[in-house]
């Protein structure tokens, strides 16, 4: 499962198409999560806090891995276009 699984199976009601996306992620590679990537995940956080952002820790963690990585983050959640403005991650935008 990839890093995100959570983040992306939660909330689907349907069992059928849980079943469906949870088969197609398995094509991605695992990441581990180190203490210092939820560390850096606390600094994302505060940065926004500061500039009066709040999100949930668990976009702050994907937030601190797509930074590490070099990673795009694909969503509809419009959370990260603010969390944008002060913190360096990249969108992915679709074309």
């Amino acid at each position: 499962m990839v890093l995100y699984g959570q983040e992306v199976l939660s909330g689907i009601s349907d069992r059928n198409k849980f079943y469906e996306i949870k088969d197609k992620m398995l094509l991605f590679s695992d990441y581990i999560i180190k203490t210092d990537d939820y560390e850096f995940a606390a600094e994302c956080s505060n940065e926004c806090r500061r500039n009066g952002i709040q999100g949930s820790h668990t976009d702050f963690l994907i937030c601190a891995m797509a930074i590490k990585n070099g990673w795009e983050i694909f969503t509809e959640d419009g959370d990260f276009l603010e969390y944008e403005k002060y913190i360096p991650i990249k969108m992915y935008v679709l074309k």
